[in-house]
């Protein structure tokens, strides 16, 4: 029977918000399960296992400074978190800002993400 509560989400998305700002991969990391599957916009097959994301969230540090990560709502329903967000980051290029809102819907287990399917407009990223 599931037992994670609204106040477990929160704090497993903290720490998450606070790893993401710092650019600390190896915290960032440790808050998803090895064999994660995330599913993202614009991809058409989603990553599996934490070594393709390690690639993919190494890349986006390098890519741009996380500026902003700001969780407007969570809900949780058994062990799957339903969060709305707005994250912006400044690239390193030429500083710029980039921002876009979203909507994920992800698994915890064992306090840690198993799979994570996110939802927004890729469009928003040229804006």
């Amino acid at each position: 029977m599931p037992t994670l509560t609204i106040a477990d989400a929160q704090q497993l998305f903290d720490r998450r918000r606070v790893a993401w700002l710092a650019a600390d991969l190896d915290a960032y990391l440790a808050l998803f399960a090895d064999d994660l599957e995330i599913h993202m916009p614009g991809r058409a097959e989603p990553l599996r296992g934490i070594d393709p994301y390690r690639e993919l969230v190494s890349q986006s540090f390098e890519w741009a400074r996380p500026a902003s990560f700001d969780f407007h709502h969570l809900a949780v329903s058994g062990d799957v978190v339903l969060a709305e967000w707005t994250i912006a980051v400044e690239r390193r290029g030429n500083g710029g800002r980039v921002q876009w809102q979203g909507m994920s819907a992800c698994e915890i287990r064992d306090g840690r993400i198993a799979w994570w399917r996110e939802y927004w407009d890729p469009a928003s990223l040229g804006r």
